[in-house]
């Protein structure tokens, strides 16, 4: 008896809990696209995207190039960027497939344990972004005091994260991710500012804007981006910060 093929289906952002629930069942699999799924250079979504989008959305059509996907639901409401809402035009004339966009405007918060436990922070992140392809609750995770703040996206180059402390705490559109409300820019506002934190944007991301003005508001803050991923100096400066800050930093 064969064994019948899973559906592919394609997210891009956070899906609302509706398209999630509709999506969701043994007989799909779920894919976010915004992660690297495919070892290819980027270099190669250059004849459908300008090098000035971000590697998160570059990474999108990159993985689109190279995965045999039955669907895709993309996020162009104001929980992504408008950036998106031209990538699902693009996606729509390259592709045979249905590319669906959705609005995500909800606004019941389902919490963000992980964001203020003690883990390592790229397992954090990894938690996180598994969060979005589940419609179930978080489970309860005990907080720890912040000694450090990481304020921003999910980076493309989860390496940098390996330099914070255990003992980190997660800010911007990332706790928004969790909590399941990416559009709550209340929340993505939301910071300590007695916690030394870092201000990640990525390069040519809307968001650099924000994360500025936040930066420039906090009193003990840094403000970094990078593209692709992060060289010697973006590492060199967070390293500098967070030891200059009084911070133990992670595996170095």
């Amino acid at each position: 008896m064969s064994m019948r093929k899973k559906k592919k289906i394609g997210i891009v952002g956070v899906p609302p809990l509706a398209v999630l629930e509709e999506i969701l069942s043994p007989e799909s699999e779920i894919i976010d696209l915004d992660e690297p799924q495919v070892r290819a250079s980027l270099d190669l979504t250059a004849p459908h995207l300008p090098r000035v989008y971000c590697a998160i959305l570059r990474t999108v059509v990159l993985n689109v190039l190279h995965l045999d996907l039955d669907a895709i639901y993309i996020d162009v409401g104001p929980g992504k960027c408008d950036c998106a809402l031209h990538v699902a035009t693009i996606l729509r004339d390259m592709l045979d497939i249905p590319v669906t966009a959705t609005r995500n405007l909800d606004s019941a918060g389902f919490g963000t344990p992980v964001c203020r436990t003690r883990m390592a922070l790229t397992d954090k992140l990894l938690a996180i972004t598994a969060s979005v392809r589940s419609t179930a609750p978080h489970r309860p995770l005990p907080p720890c005091r912040p000694t450090a703040g990481f304020w921003g996206v999910p980076p493309r180059d989860f390496s940098i994260l390996a330099l914070f402390p255990d003992t980190t705490h997660v800010y911007g559109w990332s706790r928004c991710m969790e909590n399941k409300t990416p559009a709550d820019l209340e929340l993505e506002a939301h910071v300590n500012p007695e916690v030394p934190t870092v201000f990640f944007a990525q390069s040519f991301c809307a968001k650099t804007a924000l994360a500025r003005h936040l930066a420039a508001r906090h009193p003990r803050a840094l403000y970094v981006d990078c593209d692709v991923s992060a060289g010697s100096s973006v590492r060199a400066k967070i390293e500098a910060f967070l030891e200059l800050s009084g911070v133990r930093g992670g595996d170095r």
